[in-house]
């Protein structure tokens, strides 16, 4: 399975679910929890340098993938943090979990990205 396509399944499977949204910590742990429940290999807060710290790193068989999740945040100051992440020779695709109404370009730094909506679970 190619890296988009495991991104794709994991988009899927996240909004799927109805995730605390009153604190960006509160989320973060039902992340954890969600991801540890369905057996999803991670790490929490990798540091992939002193300044890069994602949220989740999801190893698979086709790469890791960042999973950063924000639940209110500026847009510019969010895609800024992808940008630095996807510079890092780990990380194969970037996910954004977010509230906050925005888009992504199909690739940031030539890793595919995606965008995942914390609302969805709750419609």
């Amino acid at each position: 399975m190619e890296i988009i396509e495991v991104m794709s399944s994991l988009v899927e499977k996240l909004q799927l679910q109805r995730f605390s949204t009153e604190q960006e910590k509160l989320t973060q742990m039902d992340v954890e929890c969600f991801l540890a429940s369905i057996g999803i290999c991670f790490e929490r807060e990798k540091h992939l340098s002193d300044r890069d710290i994602p949220d989740f790193l999801i190893h698979t068989p086709a790469g890791s993938v960042v999973l950063e999740v924000k639940t209110r945040c500026a847009r510019k100051a969010i895609y800024r943090q992808l940008e630095r992440y996807a510079q890092h020779q780990v990380v194969a695709g970037i996910i954004l979990l977010t509230g906050t109404s925005m888009g992504l370009p199909p690739e940031i730094k030539g890793k595919p990205s995606v965008v995942a909506s914390i609302g969805a679970g709750w419609l």
